[in-house]
C-alpha cells in the first residue's frame, strides 16, 4: 500500500511517499481503509524529532476517517463509514496511508451529514475540546477563552462552548485579516491582538469579569496573557505548544485570584471519557450545532506541502489529506 512515512525526523524532506505492507488484523483491532487524513501540528512536531518517544521510520497521522473493511463485527460492519483518533502516527504507523489497523475502541462512527474530509478534522480537536472543558467544570454561563481562531483548537472549543450554552465564547487572533475572516464565520467574541492586549479584550467582552475556562493550545507567551485574563477561581489547561514550550508566569495572577494550570494530555484519557465525549460530538454534529471548517485538502504524495501550509500559512481551518 502506498503510505507517507518519515524516514527521518529530519523535517519536511524526510517525509518519503513508499509502498509499505498492508496492516495485518489482529484481535481487538478493525481494517480501515483510509479516505482522508487531518494533518496536525504534532505531525510536524514529531517529523521535527521534537516528540519524545517517536522514532523513524513512521508513518504519519493520528486522526483519519475511511470505511471498515473487515473485523468491525456488529458495531462497525464492511462498509461502515469512521472517524477516529489514537497513538497512531506516534508510536505506531498512522493515517498518512491507505490502510490502518485500528482498535475498536477508537472508532467512531460518522453522522450521515458529514463528510468523510470534514470527519478527518474532527477527532483530534473536537475530542480535546470536549475533554478539556468537562475536567474543567464547564457548566451553561461560564465565560471560556480558546486563543488563536482559524486554528483547529481555538475553533472547536470556541464551538463548543458556544453550543454548550456559554455566556461568551472567546478566541483571539494576532491577524486582523483573519479576525475579519472570523466574523464572517459566526465567531463573535474574537480579540484582535493587533489592536489590543488578549487581557483587555477578554475584560471589555465580559464587562470587567474574565474568563472562568481557557484552553490554550499555543504555549508561549500566549499563555502567560491568558493566565492574567482568568476570572476569580478559574482555570487554565495547557495542550499545546506551537508557540513555544517555555514562558514566564506572573504568579500574582494565580496566588492572588486563586487560580490553577492544569495540562492536558489526551493519549492519557481513560476510554470511558473518550467514549463520553465521542457521544457528545456525534449529538452536536448531527444537530448541527457544531461544524468543522477545512481550509484546504491535498493528495497523499503531497503531504509534505500540506504540512508546510499547515506550519508556515497558517490557515484559518483543518487541512486534510485525501486518500
Amino acid at each position: 500500500m502506498r503510505a507517507m512515512r518519515a524516514e527521518q525526523f529530519s523535517g519536511y524532506e524526510g517525509l518519503k511517499l513508499v509502498d509499505i505492507a498492508k496492516p495485518a488484523v489482529t484481535d481487538g483491532k478493525v481494517l480501515v481503509r483510509i479516505t482522508a487524513a487531518g494533518v496536525t501540528p504534532l505531525d510536524y512536531t514529531i517529523l521535527s524529532g521534537k516528540f519524545h518517544g517517536s522514532k523513524p521510520p513512521l508513518v504519519l497521522g493520528n486522526e483519519g476517517a475511511g470505511v471498515v473493511e473487515t473485523g468491525g463485527g456488529a458495531d462497525f460492519p464492511a462498509g461502515s463509514r469512521v472517524m477516529f483518533f489514537g497513538a497512531y502516527g506516534v508510536l505506531e504507523d498512522g493515517t498518512y496511508s491507505e490502510w490502518v489497523a485500528v482498535r475498536k475502541e477508537d472508532l467512531c462512527l460518522i453522522p450521515e451529514n458529514v463528510d468523510d474530509v470534514s470527519a478527518a478534522g474532527i477527532p483530534v480537536a473536537y475530542l480535546t475540546a470536549q475533554v478539556a472543558l468537562t475536567r474543567a467544570g464547564f457548566r451553561a454561563g461560564k465565560t471560556v477563552l480558546a486563543p488563536a481562531i482559524g486554528g483547529s483548537i481555538g475553533n472547536a472549543v470556541t464551538q463548543m462552548a458556544r453550543a454548550l450554552g456559554a455566556k461568551h465564547a472567546m478566541s483571539s487572533t494576532t491577524n486582523h485579516a483573519k479576525a475579519e475572516q472570523a466574523k464572517a464565520l459566526g465567531f463573535n467574541e474574537v480579540i484582535d491582538t493587533s489592536q489590543e492586549k488578549l487581557g483587555d479584550g477578554v475584560r471589555r467582552i465580559t464587562d470587567g469579569y474574565g474568563a472562568d475556562i481557557v484552553v490554550d493550545g499555543i504555549g508561549g507567551d500566549v499563555l502567560s496573557e491568558a493566565l492574567g485574563a482568568l476570572a476569580l477561581g478559574g482555570s487554565l489547561t495547557t495542550l499545546g505548544y506551537s508557540a513555544s514550550r517555555k514562558t514566564t508566569i506572573d504568579v500574582t495572577n494565580v496566588i492572588g485570584p486563586q487560580t490553577s494550570i492544569r495540562g492536558l494530555n489526551m493519549f492519557a484519557q481513560p476510554k470511558a471519557v473518550v467514549a463520553e465525549a465521542w457521544s457528545v460530538i456525534v449529538s452536536m454534529l448531527k444537530s448541527g450545532a457544531i461544524r468543522p471548517i477545512v481550509a484546504k485538502t491535498f493528495p497523499l504524495a503531497e503531504a509534505a506541502d500540506a504540512l508546510r501550509y499547515l506550519v508556515e500559512d497558517r490557515p484559518f481551518g483543518r487541512v486534510v489529506l485525501t486518500i
